[in-house]
């Protein structure tokens, strides 16, 4: 009885644990991006388009090649 017990309290003390863990570690990414710098902000969200990507590769052909 005692054995039970004594593993229901560890398995609450892994438990938020984890959840303060999980907390601190959101809550700096999000510090961070709240106190982020305009020009920081402006390149992080020109980034993907930075570069010229090549153009997809879809077929143009309209035809129905069903036979």
């Amino acid at each position: 009885m005692f054995q039970r017990l004594i593993f229901e309290d560890s398995a609450a003390l892994f438990t938020i644990a984890a959840f303060i863990t999980a907390v601190s570690i959101y809550g700096t990414i999000g510090w961070r991006a709240l106190r982020m710098k305009r020009p920081q902000v402006d390149h992080f969200a020109n980034l993907p388009f930075a570069a010229a990507t090549p153009p997809a590769r879809h077929d143009t052909d309209t035809t129905d090649h069903a036979h």
